[in-house]
Order: structure tokens, then C-alpha cells, then sequence
């Protein structure tokens, strides 16, 4: 059968569904968040090019984002919209991470409904922050304000629609069908099927194996393959890992690891450390680009402020970073940055 008529039916079953005695509604949720910060890069240039915070010797501002969730019954509906640099033309629907090219004033982030037919089964369609990796646009999902490489790389969102199952409260099955990555729309066609296993096998411990796998540009066939996991060890100490691998039909994509270790000192002071090892693999012959990366970042909490200090070392096989005259190549990059950061 078609992927057209697939999407047909399931719609038809969503809206049918959508006409049942409903409950009393619940009340409107809004939240969000807004964030600004300073960078120093100490090859006085911007150098490290992962997402966000990529202005040098600057304050500078991140968002401000704004979502809204309603629930009717068995019905709900989010939406959330971001204004500023990382939630604008730094998101990729909006350009090409150019300010100069950045042509919208907001991004959307999330704008999707859902229903639960059962306690177990539910279905979800729309604009939806991607299922793949560990890290997230909005920063209140971040423990590190800087990004992963595996982050920057992966996809954003997924426009597609989507069913999950709940076998138990440990053990649930995701499968859907998605647009190309980061789009609107996609005028190439429902182009990616994607899956999620949740199992969370002790109290503490979740893990999430993720596929992506289809047709980009509409020629271009590959399929993402991630591991998200994390365990509350104690009260204090958190322990995540994301390990992912893009492949490319004819070669290309990437690969690679991160490590995140925090430890909570007080209820208001946490340190964490992110490691990182990536690889861009090569299209053809050529090289691949390794890639180390360590983090290590603070978290003052104060309410619902958050003050994140930074420091960041990454080094890079191909040398594909610059000196501070911006034309000697070198193999290793710094930076320092301060971040806040209020959700509401």
C-alpha cells in the first residue's frame, strides 16, 4: 500500500476517533524559557562550529520560547514558538544559520496534536522536536549550554505522523512516518519511516534505541541509528550516553559518542562533564574527521534561573580549526562562556 494511503487512513481513523464523548478540558499550560550568554573563544575568533552560542566576545541573546499545551479529554495540542538567534535563522527551517539570510522573525518548534484511543495506544501528527539524540534546541533540556556534534549533525524535527504503544511502564514501540528532516514540508513526498523502543528495565534507568531511515533532497538515501540512554545512579549522580551512526548510500555521514557524568553538590550547584568523540566520514576516497571534545559546565540554580559557566576543548584531526589570524590552521580550539538561562 501506498505511504499516501497509509497516511489517509490513519487521519481518517484520527478524526473519527476525535468526534467521541470527550471529559472535562483541562486547563491551558503555558511555559517556556529565555536565554542569553558570552562567549570567548581564545583564537579570538569563532571557531568551534557546533550549535548555539556562536558569537565571539559578544553578549549576546539566545531566545525566548514559548509553548502552549491544551488537553480535551483524550485530545491535546501543543505549540511552541521561539524568538532570537537559536530559535530563528540558527534553527534550519528559517535559512542557513546566516543572520544576514534570516527572513522570519520566529521559529516553530513544536505544532502537533495527539490522541490517546487507549491507556496504551495513542497517535500524534504534526511538527515535533526529533525523537533521535540526546540534546534538545530549547536549553532548559540541556545540562551544557554549548551543543554536541552529535546534536548539530542529527535532525532537529520530524513533520510526520506517529503511533506509540505502551506495553507495560517499562517497554514502549513508537513507529512512524516522517517528512524529510527539518522541513515544513516536504514537496519530495513522505520520504522516512522512524522507530523508537523505550524500555526503562530498573527504577533510574531509560534507554531509547531510534531509527530514521529514508530519502533526503529526494535523492539521497540514509539511515540514522541512535542510542539515547541515562541513569540516575543516586540522588546526585546523573550518567548519560548517546551513541549514534548516519550512514550514506555512495558514502558520507557521521558517527560517534558522548559521555555526560553530573554530579549534584547541593541543590543549587552541579557540575557536569560531556566527552565527546565524532567522525565525519568521507564522501569517496578522502579522510575522515575525527574529532574530540570535552565540556565541562556549571549549574547555579536560583529558582527558575539557571547560571551555566563553560569551558570547552575540542581537537580535530583534519585541523580544521583556525589560529587567531585566521588563516593558520590548527588542531585544537577553546572557548569560555557564561549562560543564563530562566524557564517559567
Amino acid at each position: 500500500m501506498k505511504l499516501s494511503s497509509l497516511l489517509t487512513l490513519a487521519a481518517l481513523a484520527f478524526t473519527t476517533a476525535g468526534f467521541a464523548q470527550e471529559a472535562a478540558d483541562a486547563p491551558l499550560q503555558i511555559s517556556g524559557s529565555a536565554d542569553a550568554y558570552y562567549k570567548y573563544d581564545f583564537a579570538k575568533r569563532p571557531n568551534i562550529g557546533t550549535y548555539f552560542g556562536s558569537d565571539h566576545n559578544s553578549v549576546s541573546l539566545g531566545m525566548l520560547d514559548l509553548a502552549l499545551k491544551k488537553t480535551t479529554g483524550k485530545a491535546s495540542f501543543v505549540g511552541e514558538l521561539s524568538f532570537g538567534p537559536r530559535g530563528q535563522y540558527q534553527s534550519v527551517p528559517n535559512g542557513d544559520g546566516n543572520a544576514l539570510n534570516a527572513d522570519n522573525s520566529f521559529h516553530i518548534q513544536n505544532l502537533y496534536a495527539s490522541y490517546a484511543f487507549t491507556d496504551k495506544f495513542s497517535m500524534t501528527a504534526g511538527y515535533m522536536g526529533t525523537f533521535v539524540g540526546y540534546e534538545v534546541i530549547a536549553p532548559t533540556g540541556n545540562f551544557n549550554y554549548s551543543t554536541s556534534y552529535l546534536f548539530s549533525y542529527g535532525p532537529f524535527q520530524n513533520a510526520g505522523i506517529k503511533g506509540t504503544y505502551a506495553f507495560s511502564d517499562k517497554v514502549s514501540l513508537m513507529v512512524g512516518l516522517f517528512n524529510d528532516w527539518n522541513v515544513y514540508q516536504d514537496f519530495n513526498g513522505v520520504s522516512h519511516v522512524g522507530a523508537q523502543l523505550m524500555v526503562s528495565p530498573v527504577t533510574g534507568w531509560t534507554a531509547y534505541l531510534n531509527v530514521l531511515s529514508g530519502t533526503s533532497n529526494g535523492q539521497t538515501n540514509g539511515t540514522v541509528l541512535d542510542l539515547t540512554t541515562s541513569y540516575q545512579v543516586t540522588e546526585k549522580v546523573k550518567i548519560g550516553l548517546n551513541a549514534a551512526d548516519y550512514s550514506v548510500d555512495g558514502g558520507g555521514g557521521y558517527g560517534g559518542g558522548a559521555l555526560y557524568l553530573q554530579n549534584s553538590f547541593t541543590p543549587g550547584f552541579a557540575l557536569g562533564l560531556r566527552g565527546e568523540l565524532f567522525t565525519v566520514k568521507p564522501v569517496g576516497p578522502g579522510t575522515a574527521k575525527d574529532i574530540a571534545a570535552v565540556t565541562l559546565s556549571g549549574n547555579l540554580k536560583s529558582g527558575g534561573l539557571t547560571f551555566i559557566p563553560e569551558v570547552r576543548f575540542d581537537n580535530d584531526s583534519n585541523s580544521s580549526f583556525l589560529k587567531s589570524d585566521g588563516l593558520t590552521p590548527t588542531k585544537s580550539a577553546s572557548q569560555f562562556s557564561l549562560a543564563i538561562v530562566y524557564a517559567f
